[in-house]
């Protein structure tokens, strides 16, 4: 099937849909409207860009009948110059259709459960967990979503040796799921006295919400342990039993929860991470399929993946993945991240299309 073809079938798709949403007995079921309406919104941007791939393909048969019929030389002239254009606007909408009819990841829209985990460089890995915890933090204030602490052990100095937080808003993991993976910072830590540059990391892992329906967990399968927060809180930290431990035990998963003075809202809490821990581990396993066809240059999201350096005496920011260096540091530490992840979104996007072709 040619793109025309297949343009032509989600063409009458649509307007099958459109017919189905004044249809009255339609309209009574509220779930198959909100359904049929996600459907309509999903395939508006590749009818729009339909109809003006017609509209020039129409138009370069136009100009092609001129030429073929002769007549006046300026006409002519015109015809062929403006068939050029035509035939590169042709090209360049036909690429646009293509990526627009990938397949779209159905976690996109997703909130997510991020964790930072201090790793190699002791304090220093330490102090730099705690500024990716705030790159991340300040980029979501700057996306207008909302960021929920869920567990936080901190190092003391200002350092983190693990967080826990989950963010909502809108199409969160579609931006946020290429940053899990290793993250490498290259500065002078401030315990050192030579001014010699240091590598520490830290380990980011971006984990899309899972619903009920997505993880059915077994209550005999878990083992869950009350204990009294370690954090500041005052007299309620101390002397109530708050903080939950829960243990996935045919997994090993444990996921804990201390922020909250409530034992109840902690439990929320903690069983809200341990569902995208076990969602996170069927993403996996269905990711190693895909890519033991297809190795991604933009990684499998696994922690262990180095991903990006932090090279402070430079100014430079660099993903590995996709060889991008730039040199706006400060800007990306105090959140400006939308040109890197866009970056790396348009390099799997084009990963993604020449695979499919």
């Amino acid at each position: 099937m040619n793109l025309i073809e297949k343009l032509e079938k989600i063409k009458n798709h649509f307007e099958e849909i459109n017919q189905n949403l004044s249809d009255p007995e339609v309209l009574s079921d509220r779930e198959k409207v909100i359904k049929l309406s996600k459907e309509r919104s999903d395939l508006e941007d590749i009818i729009k860009s339909y109809k003006e791939l017609t509209d020039i393909i129409n138009n370069i048969e136009g100009n092609k009948e001129i030429i073929a019929e002769g007549g006046e030389p300026d006409l002519i002239e015109m015809a062929e110059s403006e068939l050029e254009e035509l035939e590169a606007k042709k090209n360049e909408i036909e690429e646009k259709i293509k990526l627009l009819l990938l397949p779209k990841d159905p976690d996109d829209n997703k909130n997510i459960i991020m964790e930072i985990r201090a790793g190699t460089g002791g304090d220093e890995a330490a102090l730099f967990a705690a500024d990716l915890y705030r790159m991340y933090s300040r980029y979501s204030e700057i996306k207008d979503w909302k960021i929920d602490l869920i567990d936080l052990s901190d190092s003391g100095l200002g350092g983190i040796k693990e967080v826990v937080f989950s963010v909502s808003g809108k199409n969160i993991y579609g931006n946020l799921k290429f940053e899990s993976g290793v993250h490498r910072v290259q500065r002078v830590p401030l315990t050192e006295s030579s001014g010699r540059v240091h590598t520490s990391a830290a380990s980011v892992a971006v984990l899309p919400e899972a619903e009920d329906v997505q993880i059915e967990i077994n209550q005999a399968d878990l083992r869950i342990d009350v204990y009294r927060s370690g954090g500041a809180g005052g007299q309620n930290v101390n002397k109530v039993e708050t903080a939950i431990r829960i243990t996935h035990i045919p997994t090993g998963i444990v996921v804990q929860c201390q922020d909250e003075r409530s034992q109840l809202k902690n439990r929320q809490k903690a069983m809200k991470v341990l569902r995208a821990r076990l969602y996170d581990v069927k993403l996996k396993e269905h990711n190693a399929q895909i890519s033991a066809q297809r190795k991604s240059m933009i990684g499998s999201g696994d922690r262990s993946d180095k991903i990006r350096t932090y090279n402070y005496p430079q100014n430079r920011v660099t993903d590995h993945r996709i060889g991008l260096t730039l040199y706006n540091l400060a800007n990306i530490m105090e959140g400006d991240l939308d040109e890197l992840l866009e970056q790396i979104k348009i390099a799997d996007r084009a990963e993604k299309l020449q695979a499919s072709n």
